[in-house]
């Protein structure tokens, strides 16, 4: 995470960008509702929520690139972006563990760092400084969790590709999570320091 603030260059609500932003959100409770469906005696929708999951991880890289390439970033976009990412991951979280395909210790760890950064936020709000913007980083380990989620939610079987998809499932969701939790650390370094300063300045 970054703490310097992104240049706004437009104020405008109804961009190309924060419309695949807020579709994404839109699909977040759907993909929710198609993953927990066998759970409460409904057909298997798996297939459907790993086309909405698709098109979270299709949009999620479109937005920022045509924001960028149209000067369309914006304010908005700056909450949306972060807000459909942390939302995907949460409700992937819930499916995936009330399903019992992922492991309580591995949702607790990333439930974890989201706290974590919760606390760091306040902190900078405290101070007068903006929300964090999404770093290199960040970016990395949101992409290799929300590789993961898809192909753990595939290995949900006996076949060889469910086989398959478990292999790389975890070495994605591996990956992610300790991308995750240096992304977080690094973040909670630099609120560190600018606590700091701003202390020494007062």
């Amino acid at each position: 995470m970054e703490v310097q603030e992104t240049r706004v260059q437009t104020d405008r609500v109804l961009t190309i960008p924060n419309i695949l932003s807020m579709a994404r959100l839109i699909g977040v409770p759907l993909f929710l509702w198609l993953i927990l469906r066998p759970e409460f005696d409904g057909t298997n929708s798996d297939g459907w929520a790993l086309l909405v999951l698709a098109f979270s991880g299709i949009s999620d890289y479109l937005d920022g690139k045509l924001a960028r390439r149209w000067n369309q970033i914006s304010r908005l976009g700056r909450i949306l972006d972060p807000a459909a990412d942390r939302l995907y991951i949460l409700s992937t979280l819930i499916g995936l563990t009330w399903r019992d395909i992922l492991p309580l210790w591995l949702t607790a760890a990333l439930l974890a760092r989201e706290a974590m950064l919760l606390v760091m936020v306040g902190i900078l709000r405290r101070h007068g400084y903006p929300p964090p913007q999404v770093n290199f980083l960040g970016k990395a380990a949101t992409f290799n969790l929300m590789y993961a989620f898809p192909l753990l939610l595939l290995s949900d079987g006996e076949t060889w590709l469910a086989s398959l998809a478990e292999v790389f499932g975890w070495a994605f969701a591996g990956w992610g999570t300790c991308l995750y939790w240096w992304a977080g650390i690094l973040y909670v370094v630099q609120v560190r320091r600018l606590v700091k300063a701003d202390t020494a300045t007062d």
